[in-house]
């Protein structure tokens, strides 16, 4: 197994770790669920998490990385993206153009990468199936990315445990406790720890498949949870994360 001393994650409320506890307890999330499993294994792990709700694949390239970079971290792992697919208007393609960049100085920085599909939101959301050309355009070019630059990939759009309602928080597009933790399975297997495997993508035989009306009220989950306050926050000018730091700003031991 390869050592790792120093892991930054990137990227935007989804690493921030959104939903895996909350702003009073403290979030915990994939990343950090992923940072105790690689220091339980090689422990020593200097880990920090510079990710914020709201942002897109800018604010990665433009200031997430450059720190990273600052960190001489030799294990990134980056999942961005979802803010610039939901965004109508015609910005998705510059967004594409700007995750090409980001995955050119990812790779040229030296370090183990980690980058993530993002599911079939058209099997969680009846809204969802608006958005799948933009799932697939993103997807395309992050797997072609990792074939590229030899980026360890989380593929999570055919993994059937994604498509489970218990899988994902109220809003329908952030993880559960449950997914941050399937999630990070997936991230563990994708760089060979041990004791990973793929049984993250097994579905939870005690969830039944999603019925027509459990995606209809999903939709209304996402609506109300995720479409609303995205609304309230673009007629107000600025971004859900807009006065947010990250949680984990430096470099510090994983129990930090």
């Amino acid at each position: 197994m390869v050592r790792y001393a120093r892991y930054v994650a990137l990227g935007d409320s989804q690493t921030e770790g959104l939903w895996d506890g909350d702003d009073t307890c403290g979030l915990r999330g994939y990343a950090d669920r992923l940072a105790e499993m690689i220091d339980a294994v090689s422990p020593g792990l200097q880990y920090a998490n510079l990710a914020v709700r709201g942002k897109q694949i800018r604010d990665v390239l433009d200031d997430q990385l450059p720190r990273a970079l600052e960190m001489d971290a030799d294990l990134i792992t980056v999942c961005i993206g979802m803010n610039d697919m939901t965004r109508p208007g015609p910005g998705f393609e510059r967004a594409l153009a700007h995750l090409d960049e980001l995955h050119t100085r990812l790779a040229a920085a030296g370090a183990t990468v980690v980058t993530t599909t993002f599911p079939d939101l058209a099997r969680i959301l009846p809204i969802g199936r608006v958005l799948g050309r933009r799932v697939l355009a993103i997807n395309d070019e992050i797997r072609a990315a990792a074939r590229r630059h030899g980026f360890a990939l989380v593929d999570l759009f055919a993994a059937p445990s994604m498509t489970q309602p218990g899988t994902w928080s109220a809003d329908r597009v952030h993880g559960s406790s449950r997914g941050h933790a399937l999630f990070a399975e997936a991230a563990a297997e994708a760089l060979g720890l041990p004791g990973s495997g793929h049984g993250w993508a097994v579905p939870d035989p005690g969830q039944q498949p999603p019925s027509l009306r459990a995606r209809t009220y999903s939709q209304l989950l996402w609506t109300q949870n995720m479409l609303m306050p995205w609304v309230w926050d673009h007629l107000r000018g600025r971004s859900s994360g807009a006065a947010r730091a990250p949680r984990r700003p430096v470099l510090t031991g994983v129990a930090g």
